[in-house]
């Protein structure tokens, strides 16, 4: 009796991306080094040569953590382990995190938009101290070799104030821990906050001078040079 022959195609496994074998081995590094909460990973040189791996590509795959909440990345101390979780936990978080990007994006362009079109209608003179003040803050910390995540989160929710909308401000609340994803991811990049903080100047200037339209135009220029991230492929 011949023998069947199976005709429905096997799919292939997927190959995991280079950031998820990179984060697989930075939590492997971490379960031997017995890191705990609080606990500081090596300078990112020592863990590059560790890993084997570029420190660009390093600083890639600690973003990521970071954008989860694993590690936070402070300026002058380094990468300190903020919880241990397990392997798969982490990877299902990265790839739900990808997953939802382009939404966030949407949701942002949408909103953020509106609101710098209305904060150069109705901004007073005290929004707009807040919104200056807040530019300081992201130049000093930009200046001291910070990403301005602090200075990055202050202008924005400037912007959302000055547009007197409480509605619009509600919903600005309502998905601020998912925007926190993305600024942390944008502002990883090379060269990036440097480039918001002269973005967040040219929204600031439209909006001192009451321009609407030029406000608008600057956000959405900003959503979309933001939106441009690149985790490791």
């Amino acid at each position: 009796m011949p023998r069947k022959t199976a005709t429905q195609q096997i799919s292939r496994v997927a190959r995991p991306r280079l950031y998820e074998q990179l984060v697989e081995q930075l939590m492997d590094f971490i379960e031997s080094a017995q890191l705990g909460p609080g606990d500081t990973l090596p300078a990112e040189r020592d863990l590059a040569e560790r890993l084997g791996v570029s420190r660009a590509t390093l600083a890639q795959a600690l973003v990521a953590l970071e954008v989860l909440g694993v590690i936070d990345v402070q300026h002058g101390t380094g990468a300190v382990l903020v919880y241990r979780p397990n392997v798969p936990s982490v990877l299902k978080g990265l790839r739900e995190h990808r997953s939802r990007l382009p939404e966030i994006v949407e949701a942002r362009s949408t909103l953020e938009v509106k609101l710098a079109e209305l904060a150069a209608e109705r901004r007073t003179e005290a929004d707009m101290k807040a919104i200056d003040k807040a530019l300081d803050v992201m130049a000093e910390e930009v200046a001291s070799g910070a990403k301005g995540a602090h200075g990055d989160e202050l202008f924005h929710q400037a912007i959302t104030a000055a547009a007197h909308s409480g509605v619009l401000a509600q919903l600005m609340t309502f998905i601020a821990e998912m925007i926190l994803e993305t600024r942390l991811e944008s502002l990883g990049q090379p060269g990036r906050p440097e480039q918001s903080l002269a973005s967040h100047r040219k929204i600031a200037d439209a909006i001192r001078v009451r321009d609407a339209g030029a406000a608008a135009a600057a956000m959405l220029d900003h959503i979309t040079l933001v939106s441009d991230v690149a985790l490791l492929k």
